[in-house]
Protein backbone atom coordinates (compact mmCIF):
# COMPACT_ATOMS: atom_id res chain seq x y z
CA UNK A 1 0.00 0.00 0.00
CA UNK A 2 1.79 2.82 -0.83
CA UNK A 3 2.31 5.99 2.04
CA UNK A 4 -0.63 8.38 2.13
CA UNK A 5 0.28 12.28 1.55
CA UNK A 6 0.88 14.93 4.24
CA UNK A 7 -2.38 16.89 5.29
CA UNK A 8 -1.44 20.10 3.99
CA UNK A 9 -3.16 23.27 2.38
CA UNK A 10 -1.25 22.16 -1.09
CA UNK A 11 -2.40 18.40 -1.24
CA UNK A 12 -6.03 19.52 0.49
CA UNK A 13 -8.64 22.03 -1.37
CA UNK A 14 -10.02 24.81 1.53
CA UNK A 15 -11.80 27.82 1.39
CA UNK A 16 -10.41 30.82 0.94
CA UNK A 17 -8.67 32.16 4.21
CA UNK A 18 -11.16 34.44 6.35
CA UNK A 19 -9.89 37.79 8.47
CA UNK A 20 -7.90 36.65 11.36
CA UNK A 21 -10.75 37.70 13.96
CA UNK A 22 -9.68 35.31 16.79
CA UNK A 23 -6.41 34.46 19.10
CA UNK A 24 -6.30 31.52 20.51
CA UNK A 25 -4.00 30.28 23.44
CA UNK A 26 -2.91 26.80 23.20
CA UNK A 27 -4.05 24.09 20.33
CA UNK A 28 -4.85 20.74 22.59
CA UNK A 29 -7.22 18.25 21.45
CA UNK A 30 -9.85 19.90 23.37
CA UNK A 31 -9.18 23.41 21.63
CA UNK A 32 -9.34 21.64 18.58
CA UNK A 33 -11.83 19.44 18.87
CA UNK A 34 -14.43 22.47 20.31
CA UNK A 35 -13.54 26.03 19.75
CA UNK A 36 -11.83 25.31 16.28
CA UNK A 37 -15.16 22.89 15.63
CA UNK A 38 -17.14 25.43 16.32
CA UNK A 39 -15.63 28.16 14.52
CA UNK A 40 -15.54 25.53 11.44
CA UNK A 41 -19.69 25.43 11.93
CA UNK A 42 -19.98 29.50 12.29
CA UNK A 43 -18.43 29.85 9.27
CA UNK A 44 -20.09 27.46 7.28
CA UNK A 45 -23.92 27.90 8.53
CA UNK A 46 -23.75 31.42 10.12
CA UNK A 47 -21.23 33.48 7.71
CA UNK A 48 -18.96 33.72 10.66
CA UNK A 49 -16.17 34.65 8.41
CA UNK A 50 -13.12 34.38 11.06
CA UNK A 51 -9.66 32.72 11.70
CA UNK A 52 -8.35 31.16 14.24
CA UNK A 53 -4.42 32.56 15.25
CA UNK A 54 -3.03 30.14 17.14
CA UNK A 55 -0.71 30.84 20.26
CA UNK A 56 1.95 28.99 21.63
CA UNK A 57 1.49 30.06 25.38
CA UNK A 58 4.31 27.78 26.58
CA UNK A 59 8.09 27.17 24.98
CA UNK A 60 8.40 25.28 21.89
CA UNK A 61 6.75 24.66 18.83
CA UNK A 62 3.26 22.93 17.54
CA UNK A 63 5.49 21.48 14.67
CA UNK A 64 2.90 19.24 13.45
CA UNK A 65 0.25 21.81 13.24
CA UNK A 66 2.62 23.58 11.53
CA UNK A 67 3.53 21.14 8.80
CA UNK A 68 -0.04 20.39 7.94
CA UNK A 69 -0.93 23.95 7.38
CA UNK A 70 -3.34 24.29 10.29
CA UNK A 71 -5.09 21.61 9.24
CA UNK A 72 -6.97 18.68 11.15
CA UNK A 73 -9.69 16.14 10.80
CA UNK A 74 -12.04 16.20 13.95
CA UNK A 75 -13.94 12.71 14.58
CA UNK A 76 -17.52 12.60 16.33
CA UNK A 77 -19.35 10.14 17.65
CA UNK A 78 -22.35 9.20 19.96
CA UNK A 79 -26.01 8.91 20.64
CA UNK A 80 -28.57 11.11 19.39
CA UNK A 81 -31.69 11.32 20.81
CA UNK A 82 -31.39 7.68 21.04
CA UNK A 83 -29.18 7.46 17.71
CA UNK A 84 -25.43 6.32 17.10
CA UNK A 85 -24.14 9.06 15.02
CA UNK A 86 -20.50 9.50 13.51
CA UNK A 87 -19.14 12.15 11.71
CA UNK A 88 -15.12 13.53 10.71
CA UNK A 89 -15.15 16.96 9.64
CA UNK A 90 -11.71 18.87 8.27
CA UNK A 91 -11.21 21.60 10.15
CA UNK A 92 -9.60 24.62 8.05
CA UNK A 93 -10.15 27.98 10.20
CA UNK A 94 -6.36 27.83 12.29
CA UNK A 95 -4.14 30.58 9.51
CA UNK A 96 -0.55 30.00 11.76
CA UNK A 97 0.39 29.91 14.52
CA UNK A 98 2.77 32.41 16.81
CA UNK A 99 5.60 31.65 19.10
CA UNK A 100 6.16 34.27 21.85
CA UNK A 101 9.01 33.05 23.11
CA UNK A 102 10.83 32.46 19.50
CA UNK A 103 9.31 35.95 18.05
CA UNK A 104 7.54 38.43 20.82
CA UNK A 105 7.99 41.32 18.38
CA UNK A 106 5.54 38.72 16.18
CA UNK A 107 3.30 38.11 19.41
CA UNK A 108 3.27 41.97 20.16
CA UNK A 109 2.38 42.50 16.19
CA UNK A 110 -0.88 40.60 16.18
CA UNK A 111 -2.49 42.68 19.27
CA UNK A 112 -1.70 45.14 16.82
CA UNK A 113 -4.36 43.82 14.09
CA UNK A 114 -7.68 45.84 13.74
CA UNK A 115 -10.10 42.70 13.56
CA UNK A 116 -8.64 40.93 16.09
CA UNK A 117 -12.11 40.48 18.56
CA UNK A 118 -12.42 37.34 20.21
CA UNK A 119 -9.70 36.12 22.74
CA UNK A 120 -10.00 32.17 23.73
CA UNK A 121 -7.85 30.20 26.53
CA UNK A 122 -7.16 26.47 27.58
CA UNK A 123 -4.29 26.69 29.20
CA UNK A 124 -5.44 24.01 32.23
CA UNK A 125 -6.68 25.26 35.52
CA UNK A 126 -3.42 26.14 36.44
CA UNK A 127 -2.83 28.70 33.43
CA UNK A 128 -5.06 31.23 35.30
CA UNK A 129 -2.89 32.14 38.20
CA UNK A 130 -0.74 35.12 38.96
CA UNK A 131 3.23 34.87 39.03
CA UNK A 132 4.39 37.38 41.29
CA UNK A 133 7.94 36.82 39.32
CA UNK A 134 6.32 38.28 35.85
CA UNK A 135 7.39 41.22 34.82
CA UNK A 136 6.16 44.39 32.67
CA UNK A 137 9.45 43.97 30.16
CA UNK A 138 9.60 39.81 30.41
CA UNK A 139 9.22 39.20 26.45
CA UNK A 140 7.54 37.13 27.10
CA UNK A 141 6.63 36.73 31.27
CA UNK A 142 6.27 33.37 32.64
CA UNK A 143 2.60 33.01 33.07
CA UNK A 144 -0.50 33.15 30.45
CA UNK A 145 -2.71 36.12 32.54
CA UNK A 146 0.55 38.14 32.19
CA UNK A 147 1.02 37.52 28.75
CA UNK A 148 -2.04 38.24 27.99
CA UNK A 149 -1.74 41.69 30.15
CA UNK A 150 1.28 42.55 27.75
CA UNK A 151 -0.98 41.75 24.39
CA UNK A 152 -3.78 44.03 25.47
CA UNK A 153 -1.97 46.71 26.96
CA UNK A 154 0.02 46.99 23.53
CA UNK A 155 -3.46 47.19 21.43
CA UNK A 156 -4.51 49.86 24.22
CA UNK A 157 -1.59 51.62 23.09
CA UNK A 158 -1.44 50.83 19.04
CA UNK A 159 -5.14 52.12 19.35
CA UNK A 160 -5.00 54.70 21.76
CA UNK A 161 -7.65 52.76 23.89
CA UNK A 162 -10.17 53.07 20.68
CA UNK A 163 -13.43 51.68 22.40
CA UNK A 164 -14.11 49.34 19.28
CA UNK A 165 -10.53 47.80 19.73
CA UNK A 166 -11.70 46.04 22.93
CA UNK A 167 -11.83 41.85 23.19
CA UNK A 168 -14.47 39.64 23.94
CA UNK A 169 -12.26 37.40 26.17
CA UNK A 170 -13.52 33.47 26.50
CA UNK A 171 -11.35 31.26 28.66
CA UNK A 172 -12.40 27.69 29.08
CA UNK A 173 -10.46 26.56 31.60
CA UNK A 174 -12.34 24.39 34.40
CA UNK A 175 -12.27 26.74 36.86
CA UNK A 176 -15.14 28.41 38.17
CA UNK A 177 -15.56 32.17 37.23
CA UNK A 178 -12.57 31.77 34.87
CA UNK A 179 -13.60 35.16 32.97
CA UNK A 180 -13.65 37.25 35.89
CA UNK A 181 -10.91 35.43 37.60
CA UNK A 182 -8.82 36.27 34.55
CA UNK A 183 -9.65 39.97 34.43
CA UNK A 184 -8.79 40.08 38.39
CA UNK A 185 -5.18 38.98 37.82
CA UNK A 186 -4.64 41.19 34.59
CA UNK A 187 -6.13 44.52 36.71
CA UNK A 188 -3.07 43.22 39.49
CA UNK A 189 -0.89 43.32 37.30
CA UNK A 190 -1.56 46.65 35.39
CA UNK A 191 -1.22 47.41 39.20
CA UNK A 192 2.17 46.29 40.06
CA UNK A 193 3.54 46.95 36.47
CA UNK A 194 1.85 50.61 36.99
CA UNK A 195 0.20 50.60 33.67
CA UNK A 196 -1.84 53.67 33.38
CA UNK A 197 -4.95 54.12 34.81
CA UNK A 198 -6.42 55.13 31.39
CA UNK A 199 -5.63 51.71 30.48
CA UNK A 200 -7.17 50.01 33.45
CA UNK A 201 -11.05 51.97 32.50
CA UNK A 202 -10.07 50.51 29.10
CA UNK A 203 -9.82 47.15 30.50
CA UNK A 204 -13.08 47.58 32.51
CA UNK A 205 -15.20 49.33 30.20
CA UNK A 206 -14.32 48.13 26.69
CA UNK A 207 -13.13 44.40 27.16
CA UNK A 208 -15.69 41.92 27.85
CA UNK A 209 -14.19 39.03 30.25
CA UNK A 210 -16.56 35.89 29.48
CA UNK A 211 -17.31 33.38 32.19
CA UNK A 212 -18.11 30.19 30.72
CA UNK A 213 -18.61 26.85 31.13
CA UNK A 214 -18.05 24.27 28.31
CA UNK A 215 -18.61 20.36 27.97
CA UNK A 216 -17.52 17.90 25.41
CA UNK A 217 -15.38 14.83 26.13
CA UNK A 218 -12.35 14.77 24.34
CA UNK A 219 -10.60 11.59 23.91
CA UNK A 220 -7.66 12.69 21.28
CA UNK A 221 -6.20 10.75 18.73
CA UNK A 222 -8.24 7.78 17.92
CA UNK A 223 -5.41 5.28 17.39
CA UNK A 224 -8.08 1.57 16.63
CA UNK A 225 -9.84 3.92 13.87
CA UNK A 226 -6.56 6.23 12.92
CA UNK A 227 -5.52 4.15 9.92
CA UNK A 228 -9.31 3.35 8.11
CA UNK A 229 -10.46 6.69 8.74
CA UNK A 230 -7.36 8.11 6.78
CA UNK A 231 -7.93 6.19 4.00
CA UNK A 232 -10.82 7.25 3.37
CA UNK A 233 -9.71 10.84 3.93
CA UNK A 234 -7.16 9.93 1.36
CA UNK A 235 -4.18 11.71 3.32
CA UNK A 236 -2.19 11.06 6.74
CA UNK A 237 -3.11 13.80 9.61
CA UNK A 238 -1.39 13.48 12.66
CA UNK A 239 -3.55 15.62 14.22
CA UNK A 240 -6.77 13.92 14.04
CA UNK A 241 -9.11 14.14 17.12
CA UNK A 242 -11.67 12.30 18.67
CA UNK A 243 -14.52 13.39 20.81
CA UNK A 244 -18.70 12.88 21.80
CA UNK A 245 -21.15 14.40 19.46
CA UNK A 246 -22.32 16.23 22.23
CA UNK A 247 -21.16 19.53 23.54
CA UNK A 248 -22.35 22.38 25.08
CA UNK A 249 -20.82 25.70 25.70
CA UNK A 250 -22.79 28.20 28.30
CA UNK A 251 -21.33 31.81 28.28
CA UNK A 252 -22.16 34.51 30.84
CA UNK A 253 -22.15 37.61 28.88
CA UNK A 254 -24.83 40.62 27.82
CA UNK A 255 -26.92 39.81 24.58
CA UNK A 256 -25.49 42.26 22.61
CA UNK A 257 -22.13 38.99 22.45
CA UNK A 258 -25.20 37.37 20.11
CA UNK A 259 -24.97 39.91 17.68
CA UNK A 260 -21.21 39.19 16.55
CA UNK A 261 -21.42 35.17 17.45
CA UNK A 262 -23.91 34.30 15.53
CA UNK A 263 -25.12 31.18 16.74
CA UNK A 264 -28.57 31.60 16.37
CA UNK A 265 -28.14 30.73 12.64
CA UNK A 266 -26.64 27.05 13.44
CA UNK A 267 -27.33 23.82 15.94
CA UNK A 268 -24.92 24.73 17.86
CA UNK A 269 -25.42 23.91 22.11
CA UNK A 270 -24.37 27.03 22.50
CA UNK A 271 -26.59 29.73 25.54
CA UNK A 272 -25.39 33.55 25.92
CA UNK A 273 -26.62 33.66 29.62
CA UNK A 274 -26.80 36.69 32.08
CA UNK A 275 -25.22 34.37 34.86
CA UNK A 276 -23.66 30.93 33.83
CA UNK A 277 -24.11 29.45 37.97
CA UNK A 278 -27.51 27.90 37.22
CA UNK A 279 -26.23 25.66 34.54
CA UNK A 280 -22.56 24.98 36.53
CA UNK A 281 -25.05 23.57 39.20
CA UNK A 282 -27.21 21.42 36.60
CA UNK A 283 -24.52 20.15 35.42
CA UNK A 284 -22.73 19.34 38.75
CA UNK A 285 -25.68 17.93 40.40
CA UNK A 286 -26.90 16.13 37.17
CA UNK A 287 -24.24 14.39 34.93
CA UNK A 288 -21.67 14.35 37.96
CA UNK A 289 -24.12 13.56 40.38
CA UNK A 290 -24.64 10.37 38.30
CA UNK A 291 -21.83 9.59 37.77
CA UNK A 292 -21.20 9.76 41.48
CA UNK A 293 -23.62 7.44 42.40
CA UNK A 294 -23.27 4.87 39.70
CA UNK A 295 -19.57 4.49 40.64
CA UNK A 296 -20.88 3.69 44.18
CA UNK A 297 -23.66 1.21 43.51
CA UNK A 298 -22.15 -0.10 40.18
CA UNK A 299 -18.66 -0.96 41.62
CA UNK A 300 -20.93 -2.99 44.53
CA UNK A 301 -23.38 -4.66 42.00
CA UNK A 302 -20.12 -5.77 40.21
CA UNK A 303 -20.15 -3.26 37.28
CA UNK A 304 -16.68 -1.74 35.63
CA UNK A 305 -17.60 0.73 33.68
CA UNK A 306 -20.21 3.65 32.87
CA UNK A 307 -21.71 1.82 29.97
CA UNK A 308 -21.87 -1.07 32.29
CA UNK A 309 -24.02 0.76 34.78
CA UNK A 310 -26.23 2.24 31.88
CA UNK A 311 -26.97 -1.58 30.34
CA UNK A 312 -28.05 -2.67 33.43
CA UNK A 313 -31.87 -2.30 33.33
CA UNK A 314 -31.95 -2.32 37.10
CA UNK A 315 -29.27 0.88 37.92
CA UNK A 316 -30.40 2.32 35.01
CA UNK A 317 -33.80 2.45 36.12
CA UNK A 318 -32.90 3.45 39.61
CA UNK A 319 -30.76 6.47 37.95
CA UNK A 320 -33.45 7.95 35.78
CA UNK A 321 -35.70 8.02 39.02
CA UNK A 322 -32.61 9.49 40.77
CA UNK A 323 -32.66 12.38 38.40
CA UNK A 324 -36.25 12.80 37.68
CA UNK A 325 -37.43 12.31 40.97
CA UNK A 326 -34.58 13.90 43.43
CA UNK A 327 -32.15 15.60 41.52
CA UNK A 328 -34.44 17.64 39.28
CA UNK A 329 -36.80 18.75 41.71
CA UNK A 330 -33.81 20.34 43.94
CA UNK A 331 -32.64 22.71 40.74
CA UNK A 332 -33.81 25.76 39.68
CA UNK A 333 -33.39 25.70 36.05
CA UNK A 334 -37.21 24.91 33.96
CA UNK A 335 -38.06 21.62 34.27
CA UNK A 336 -38.12 21.24 30.24
CA UNK A 337 -34.38 22.57 30.14
CA UNK A 338 -33.39 19.91 32.95
CA UNK A 339 -35.16 17.21 31.96
CA UNK A 340 -33.53 17.88 28.07
CA UNK A 341 -30.31 18.17 29.64
CA UNK A 342 -30.89 14.47 31.33
CA UNK A 343 -31.67 12.90 28.35
CA UNK A 344 -28.61 13.79 26.75
CA UNK A 345 -26.71 12.68 29.48
CA UNK A 346 -28.00 9.57 29.35
CA UNK A 347 -27.57 9.24 25.50
CA UNK A 348 -23.81 10.34 26.83
CA UNK A 349 -23.90 7.49 29.17
CA UNK A 350 -24.51 4.81 26.28
CA UNK A 351 -21.78 6.60 23.70
CA UNK A 352 -20.07 2.79 22.75
CA UNK A 353 -16.56 4.94 21.51
CA UNK A 354 -16.20 5.88 24.82
CA UNK A 355 -14.84 3.41 27.35
CA UNK A 356 -15.07 5.15 31.11
CA UNK A 357 -14.21 3.08 34.06
CA UNK A 358 -15.67 3.76 37.35
CA UNK A 359 -12.44 3.57 39.34
CA UNK A 360 -11.37 6.48 36.89
CA UNK A 361 -14.41 8.49 38.25
CA UNK A 362 -13.55 7.28 41.80
CA UNK A 363 -10.75 9.08 42.43
CA UNK A 364 -11.48 12.08 45.15
CA UNK A 365 -14.37 10.67 45.92
CA UNK A 366 -14.74 12.44 49.12
CA UNK A 367 -14.83 15.94 47.48
CA UNK A 368 -17.08 15.09 45.09
CA UNK A 369 -19.42 13.56 47.33
CA UNK A 370 -19.66 16.58 48.80
CA UNK A 371 -19.45 18.49 45.49
CA UNK A 372 -21.99 16.43 43.57
CA UNK A 373 -24.33 14.22 45.87
CA UNK A 374 -24.74 16.51 49.38
CA UNK A 375 -26.79 19.68 47.29
CA UNK A 376 -29.19 17.56 46.40
CA UNK A 377 -29.96 15.96 49.70
CA UNK A 378 -29.87 19.38 51.07
CA UNK A 379 -31.63 21.00 48.13
CA UNK A 380 -34.50 18.03 48.38
CA UNK A 381 -34.46 18.15 52.19
CA UNK A 382 -35.24 22.02 52.19
CA UNK A 383 -38.03 21.96 49.59
CA UNK A 384 -39.44 18.40 50.80
CA UNK A 385 -38.20 18.15 54.17
CA UNK A 386 -37.77 14.55 53.16
CA UNK A 387 -34.79 12.53 51.97
CA UNK A 388 -34.21 11.22 48.63
CA UNK A 389 -33.58 7.85 49.36
CA UNK A 390 -31.47 7.38 46.43
CA UNK A 391 -29.21 9.90 47.20
CA UNK A 392 -29.08 8.74 50.89
CA UNK A 393 -28.36 5.08 49.21
CA UNK A 394 -25.16 6.26 47.08
CA UNK A 395 -23.93 8.18 50.45
CA UNK A 396 -24.61 4.38 52.48
CA UNK A 397 -22.31 2.92 49.52
CA UNK A 398 -19.71 5.19 49.69
CA UNK A 399 -19.29 4.53 53.10
CA UNK A 400 -19.30 1.19 52.46
CA UNK A 401 -16.90 1.26 49.62
CA UNK A 402 -14.57 3.47 51.69
CA UNK A 403 -14.20 0.40 54.22
CA UNK A 404 -11.42 -0.43 51.49
CA UNK A 405 -12.65 -4.10 50.88
CA UNK A 406 -15.53 -5.69 49.29
CA UNK A 407 -16.06 -9.55 49.00
CA UNK A 408 -12.71 -10.32 50.42
CA UNK A 409 -10.83 -8.02 47.74
CA UNK A 410 -9.16 -4.90 48.00
CA UNK A 411 -10.51 -1.39 46.39
CA UNK A 412 -8.17 0.43 44.96
CA UNK A 413 -9.58 3.76 46.31
CA UNK A 414 -6.90 6.94 45.51
CA UNK A 415 -7.99 9.96 47.84
CA UNK A 416 -6.90 12.46 50.25
CA UNK A 417 -4.51 10.33 52.70
CA UNK A 418 -5.87 11.77 56.08
CA UNK A 419 -9.61 11.10 54.84
CA UNK A 420 -8.43 7.41 53.95
CA UNK A 421 -6.79 7.14 57.46
CA UNK A 422 -10.32 8.26 59.31
CA UNK A 423 -12.14 5.60 57.35
CA UNK A 424 -9.80 3.00 58.28
CA UNK A 425 -10.60 4.42 62.04
CA UNK A 426 -14.23 4.06 61.83
CA UNK A 427 -13.82 0.17 59.94
CA UNK A 428 -12.30 -1.06 62.90
CA UNK A 429 -13.96 -4.22 63.98
CA UNK A 430 -14.73 -3.04 67.38
CA UNK A 431 -17.04 -0.47 66.13
CA UNK A 432 -20.68 -0.17 65.78
CA UNK A 433 -22.55 0.09 62.67
CA UNK A 434 -24.35 3.26 64.86
CA UNK A 435 -20.82 5.18 66.24
CA UNK A 436 -19.55 4.56 62.18
CA UNK A 437 -22.10 6.28 60.96
CA UNK A 438 -22.52 9.19 63.55
CA UNK A 439 -18.55 9.76 63.00
CA UNK A 440 -18.63 10.02 58.83
CA UNK A 441 -22.09 12.65 58.96
CA UNK A 442 -20.07 14.26 61.76
CA UNK A 443 -17.14 14.92 59.84
CA UNK A 444 -16.65 18.28 59.14
CA UNK A 445 -13.87 17.86 56.86
CA UNK A 446 -15.78 15.71 54.35
CA UNK A 447 -18.93 17.67 54.37
CA UNK A 448 -18.52 21.06 55.57
CA UNK A 449 -21.13 20.43 58.98
CA UNK A 450 -22.44 18.12 60.92
CA UNK A 451 -24.94 16.11 58.83
CA UNK A 452 -26.33 14.10 61.56
CA UNK A 453 -28.81 17.25 62.25
CA UNK A 454 -30.60 16.06 58.87
CA UNK A 455 -33.90 13.95 60.37
CA UNK A 456 -33.68 10.50 59.87
CA UNK A 457 -30.32 10.42 57.94
CA UNK A 458 -28.41 8.65 60.36
CA UNK A 459 -30.62 5.90 60.90
CA UNK A 460 -31.04 5.52 56.83
CA UNK A 461 -27.72 5.04 56.27
CA UNK A 462 -27.76 2.95 59.16
CA UNK A 463 -30.61 0.60 57.66
CA UNK A 464 -28.86 0.82 54.13
CA UNK A 465 -25.31 -0.42 54.99
CA UNK A 466 -26.68 -3.47 57.10
CA UNK A 467 -28.78 -4.23 53.48
CA UNK A 468 -25.80 -3.78 51.87
CA UNK A 469 -23.47 -6.05 53.78
CA UNK A 470 -25.77 -9.16 53.54
CA UNK A 471 -27.69 -8.17 50.06
CA UNK A 472 -25.24 -6.28 47.52
CA UNK A 473 -26.81 -2.89 46.33
CA UNK A 474 -28.71 -4.85 43.31
CA UNK A 475 -31.47 -6.01 45.23
CA UNK A 476 -32.48 -2.81 47.80
CA UNK A 477 -31.89 -0.78 43.96
CA UNK A 478 -34.60 -3.94 42.74
CA UNK A 479 -37.13 -3.03 45.51
CA UNK A 480 -36.85 1.48 44.89
CA UNK A 481 -37.77 0.40 41.59
CA UNK A 482 -40.46 -1.43 42.31
CA UNK A 483 -42.24 0.95 44.89
CA UNK A 484 -42.01 3.80 42.40
CA UNK A 485 -43.18 1.12 38.94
Amino acid sequence: MNALPRLNRTNHPVPAAYPERIVQFGAGNFLRAFVDWIVEILNQQAGFASSVVVVKVTPGTYAELDEQDGLFHVLLQGIQNGVYASETKLISCVSRTVYPYQDFAGYLALARQPEIRFLISNTTEAGIRYDENDRADDQPPTSFPAKLTRFLYERYQHFAGAADKGCIILPTELIENNGSQLREIILRYAAEWQLTSEFVRWIRNHNIFCNTLVDRIVSGFPTEQAAALQQQIGCEDRLLVAGETYLSWIIEAPPALLQELPIAGTTLNIKVVPNANPYRVTKVRILNGLHTSMVMLGYLAGLESVRDCVEQPDLMQFLQDEVQQEIIPSLDLPAPELEQFARDVFDRFRNPSIHHRLLTIAVNSTAKMRTRLLPTLQGYYDKRQALPARVVLALAAFIRLYKGEWHGEAVPIQDDAALLDFFKSVWQPDISTEQRVTAVLANQTLWGEDLNRLPGLHAQICTYLGRIETEGTLPIIQQMNASTA
